[in-house]
């Protein structure tokens, strides 16, 4: 399944667009938006923590959990260790990134789980668990033979993908139903707060993009990796 050129390259650009993913969220959340707080009369500090804890979590750390094995040229346990636990953490960020929605809805008076946004984010963060568990079963504790770990290593791929550009897809719509309620509620629909988080969901696009072409492209050279897929 790999793309036949080298996955170096696309790794870089994922990592900068990272960089520049979790610095615009912070900026929108802290600057145009009040800043965080897990206990505040201003319930909207409580929601700010949604967006960046799910930029960190699933998408960042996510992605860079899934071109672990194509940009470090480790040994494979190694980078299956560091896959594992990136993984964890975007799972662990990503729960509590719902948990402070569902949070701010409940204190705000606000129903829970009536948009599309929502919908798929709780599918996502139950695939996702689904994904992470089935990982850790098969392939690091207590692991299957190498016949089953062999045929589900590419089913575990393509499923991951899916889930990740899914997490992707909803991060995207979480953007347009938040500034689309924003600007109804008076936001300059041309105003640099505006600008910010069309960027900013610009960009996560273009992230998950890019891990998605560094996924399916050559991991480098390690004496025991396992074979490019």
């Amino acid at each position: 399944m790999a793309l036949g050129v080298s996955a170096v390259p696309f790794t870089y650009v994922v990592h900068l667009l990272g960089i520049v993913a979790i610095v615009l969220v912070l900026v929108w959340n802290l600057h145009f938006r009040g800043g965080l707080a897990w206990e505040s009369s201003n319930k909207q500090k409580i929601f700010n923590i949604h967006p960046v804890l799910m930029i960190i979590g699933l998408i960042v750390i996510g992605g860079e959990a899934i071109i672990s094995y194509k940009s470090l040229p480790l040994k494979k346990e190694v980078k299956k260790l560091i896959h594992l636990v990136l993984h964890a953490i975007a799972l662990a960020l990503g729960i509590i990134g719902i948990y402070t929605a569902f949070k701010y809805h409940n204190e705000s008076g606000i129903a829970n789980l009536y948009s599309l946004h929502s919908w798929l984010g709780i599918g996502v963060i139950v695939l996702y668990g689904i994904q992470w568990i089935f990982g850790f079963v098969i392939f690091f504790f207590p692991g299957g033979t190498p016949d089953i770990r062999r045929y589900s290593l590419p089913w575990h791929v393509l499923f991951g993908l899916f889930v990740y550009v899914l997490a992707v897809g909803t991060a995207a719509l979480g953007f347009l139903e938040k500034l689309t309620f924003l600007e109804n509620s008076g936001l300059a629909k041309y105003g640099s707060e505006a600008l910010l988080v069309n960027f900013t969901a610009v960009i996560t696009v273009l992230f998950g993009a890019f891990v998605v072409i560094s996924a399916i492209s050559d991991a480098p050279a390690a004496e025991d990796d396992y074979e490019a897929i």
